[in-house]
C-alpha cells in the first residue's frame, strides 16, 4: 500500500534515525499528533562506529527501549588505549549499571522507529522531502508524491545532508563536516578485540583515532576517524585504511583469523553544535542537522537522541514558534555548548603526539579511581564541562549509575 499522510499532524518529523525517533516517542506520549517521514525504508544501515554512551544509554533508557531485544546489543566494561608511542592500559567502568555499549544502527534505529510507531506515532517510509518554505506561522513542506504539509511544528532531523535546512537556505556554502571517519565491519577476530573495546592514537590520526568496537561472537566494527584539516579523497582514506590494518599491534589485537565483511564506507561528521542554526520559524534542527556531535570523539548518536528530546519537549511546553524556538535553543545551549567548546579546546592538546602522549600517561599513572573516572567522563557520563559549570553540579557526580541498573 502506498503511503497517505493522515488527516492530523500537529508535528512533521523529517527523518526516522535516533532524534527523529526520539522526538516522537515524546511527542506521541504527550498526545501529539505526529508523523514521521523518511526517505530510505527500514530496517536500513547508516554508516557510524556504533558505540553508545552513558549519555545515549540513559536517553534509551527514558524512552523505554528494550535493548534486550537488540541482538548486536553488546555492553562494554572499559575500554583499551593505546597511545602514540605504544603505550597500552586498560580504563574500566563502574559495574552499577551500563556506562557503554555497542550496537548496529540497522538494528538500532529500526528498533527506534518500531518504539516510536507503537507510542502512536505515524511512520511513512520511503517519502522524500522535496521543498520547504516559511509560510506565515508555519512551514510548508512538500512531500514526494504526497503533496505538501504545512503543522504548526516540524522537527528537521534529517542528518547531516538536512534537506529542511537546505531547502530553507541555512546550509553553508561547501559545508562538509568537521570530522570524516572510516567504517568496515569484521568477523573472525580471536585477540584482545575480540571481547574488548579498543582505541588506538596513532601518530598519524590525531587529533582522531582508530577504534574496534566488539558486537559479539568475533565480530566487530573497525575504523578510523580524522578532521578535516585538508581535503580526504576517497582513494587517500582507502589507502589510510590499508595501512592501519596492516600495522603489528593492529593485526595482532585482531588475531590471524581475522576478516573484513563486505565493504568499506566513509561519512561526514558535523560537529559545530551552537554556530549550525538550532531553529527557523516553526522548524527545530536535531542530531546532525544541527551539528551537535562531539567534536572530540565524533560521538553523535547521545546527542540525536538528546536533541530530539529537547526538541519535543519545548513543542509540548507550547506557546507561539518563536517561544518554542527560544526555549529548545536555550536548552541545547545549556546542555551541549559549553561541553563542546571544553571538546574544542582538549582537541588541541590532542592534536600532537606529544600533548596526547602526556595526557595517557597522566591517566595511565592515575590509578584505578582516576582511570575508571577518565571512562566515565570518555563515555560521558557527565557532560564535558561539568568542572566549569557549577549549575550542573549535584552530589552523585563521582557516583551516578548507569543505566538500567537493576537491568
Amino acid at each position: 500500500m502506498s503511503p497517505r499522510l493522515p488527516d492530523e499532524t500537529d508535528v512533521l518529523v523529517v527523518g526516522g534515525g535516533p532524534a527523529g525517533s526520539a522526538a516522537a516517542i515524546e511527542l506521541a506520549r504527550a498526545g501529539k499528533a505526529v508523523t514521521i517521514v523518511d526517505k530510505s525504508t527500514f530496517p536500513r544501515d547508516k554508516c557510524c562506529g556504533d558505540g553508545l554512551t552513558t549519555l545515549a544509554l540513559r536517553e534509551l533508557e527514558h524512552l523505554d527501549i528494550a535493548v534486550d531485544s537488540l541482538n548486536s546489543f553488546t555492553p562494554i566494561d572499559g575500554a583499551r588505549l593505546r597511545s602514540p608511542a605504544g603505550r597500552e592500559f586498560k580504563v574500566p567502568l563502574p559495574t552499577t549499571g551500563t556506562y557503554a555499549a555497542v550496537a548496529r544502527r540497522i538494528d538500532l534505529d529500526a528498533h527506534l522507529l518500531e518504539h516510536a510507531q507503537r507510542a502512536g506515532a505515524q511512520v511513512l517510509q520511503g517519502v522524500s522531502v522535496t521543498g520547504a518554505r516559511h509560510s506565515g506561522n508555519t512551514t510548508e513542506i512538500d512531500l514526494d508524491g504526497l503533496g505538501t504539509i504545512a503543522p504548526a511544528s516540524v522537527i528537521a532531523a534529517d542528518g547531516m545532508w538536512s534537506t529542511v535546512r537546505r531547502e530553507l537556505g541555512l546550509t553553508p556554502d561547501n559545508y562538509r563536516g568537521e570530522w570524516h571517519a572510516f567504517r568496515q565491519y569484521g568477523q573472525g577476530a580471536t585477540g584482545v578485540a575480540r571481547d574488548e573495546l579498543i582505541v588506538w592514537f596513532e601518530r598519524d590520526l590525531l587529533p582522531g583515532y582508530a577504534w574496534s568496537f566488539p558486537l559479539g561472537n568475533g565480530e566487530v566494527n573497525i575504523g578510523f576517524g580524522m578532521l578535516r584539516g585538508e581535503i580526504l579523497s576517497g582513494k587517500k582514506m582507502a589507502n589510510i585504511w590499508r595501512d592501519l590494518l596492516e600495522r603489528p599491534h593492529v593485526a595482532q589485537a585482531l588475531g590471524e583469523n581475522f576478516s573484513l565483511v563486505d565493504r568499506h564506507t566513509a561519512w561526514p561528521i558535523p560537529a559545530r553544535v551552537g554556530e549550525m542554526p538550532l531553529s527557523s520559524g516553526s522548524v527545530l534542527f536535531t542530531g546532525d542537522a544541527a551539528a551537535a556531535t562531539d567534536v572530540l570523539t565524533g560521538e553523535g548518536i547521545g546527542q540525536a537522541l538528546l536533541t530530539g528530546r529537547l526538541a519535543a519537549q519545548a513543542i509540548i511546553d507550547g506557546g507561539a514558534p518563536s517561544s518554542v524556538a527560544t526555549n529548545y535553543e536555550r536548552a541545547v545551549r545549556g546542555e551541549l555548548v559549553a561541553d563542546h567548546r571544553m571538546s574544542v579546546r582538549l582537541g588541541k592538546v590532542l592534536a600532537s603526539p606529544r600533548g596526547a602522549e602526556t595526557a595517557l600517561a597522566i591517566v595511565a599513572k592515575s590509578g584505578r579511581w582516576g582511570r575508571r573516572n577518565f571512562a566515565r567522563w570518555m563515555f560521558e557520563d557527565e557532560p564535558r564541562a561539568i568542572a566549569v559549570t557549577p549549575r550542573r553540579w549535584h552530589r552523585s557526580m563521582f557516583s551516578r549509575p548507569g543505566a538500567w541498573t537493576h537491568r
